[in-house]
């Protein structure tokens, strides 16, 4: 199956093309601290990118799938609404993807680190295209408890959190911990109920890593690509969703957006 995948949940614009063959297209925009996301100038010059590289048009394209977060409030509306009105124009089959979940499928499909592009340079960053395997990879070093957990940077001094058993990952069900967001003391506490050498992965276990490394969870180095949300397991996990009218996918934000939050927090005062 053909799929356009692609995630603006984190500061990273990501797309994956899966070409059906068992392989995949990808770009992704990575800002460098300091520099807002580029999710609305990069993500439809993304796609429109990989779909002449596959020399392909939307008429080959047989599902969309987005992911839904939890994620940035501004960063998930621009990618699904931009996924509504593109399944919507070209009457493409919509699914959403959880990205937390997506996430911690990087510890059964772990990219190869070997295949990415160079680093892209500070000024004037172009979003970097590449093939590699889809569907391939290698395992991630899954400890004793055999439990995976995804772990996003929420900003507030919080994280956005969901586990899984690794054997679970693409069933998504059932979960040794639902999405959530939590502060760093409920983060350990949750940590530690998984088991020692559960795998903390995403950029809220780098933000947060001496709160994990003390609850026994393993944490990949900073600069480990498990730490990356991939469109590209969008496409692996898309294939067993049932698509809906484009109307029915929605974000999961799993806590008010940040200025309904200070709106609140001023009218209190």
């Amino acid at each position: 199956m053909r799929v356009l995948a692609f995630d603006t949940a984190t500061r990273a614009t990501t797309v994956a093309l899966s070409l059906g063959d068992g392989h995949v297209l990808q770009a992704r925009d990575d800002p460098p601290s300091g520099r807002r996301p580029g999710h609305a100038t990069h993500l439809l010059a993304m796609i429109a990118s990989l779909l002449a590289e596959a020399g392909i048009g939307w008429p080959q394209v047989q599902r969309i799938a987005v992911g839904v977060g939890p994620g940035t409030f501004t960063g998930l509306r621009i990618g699904i609404a931009t996924a509504r009105a593109l399944a919507l124009a070209r009457t493409i089959p919509l699914v959403g993807i959880s990205t937390l979940q997506s996430l911690a499928l990087n510890a059964l499909w772990a990219p190869d680190a070997a295949a990415d592009p160079p680093p892209e340079p500070a000024l004037g960053p172009r979003p970097a295209l590449g093939a590699r395997p889809a569907l391939g990879g290698h395992s991630a070093p899954i400890g004793e408890s055999g439990s995976v957990l995804a772990v996003l940077d929420a900003r507030r001094g919080e994280v956005f959190a969901a586990a899984w058993r690794a054997p679970d990952l693409e069933r998504g069900e059932p979960l040794l911990l639902a999405p959530r967001a939590l502060t760093p003391g409920a983060l350990q506490s949750c940590a530690s109920q998984l088991g020692e050498g559960a795998l903390a992965i995403g950029d809220g276990a780098i933000e947060f890593r001496d709160v994990l490394e003390c609850s026994g969870s393993l944490v990949p180095p900073d600069s480990s690509d498990l730490h990356r949300v991939s469109a590209a397991n969008h496409c692996r996990l898309a294939g067993g969703r049932a698509a809906g009218a484009p109307s029915d996918v929605g974000p999961e934000y799993l806590r008010l957006p940040d200025a309904e939050i200070a709106r609140r927090s001023a009218t209190t005062r």
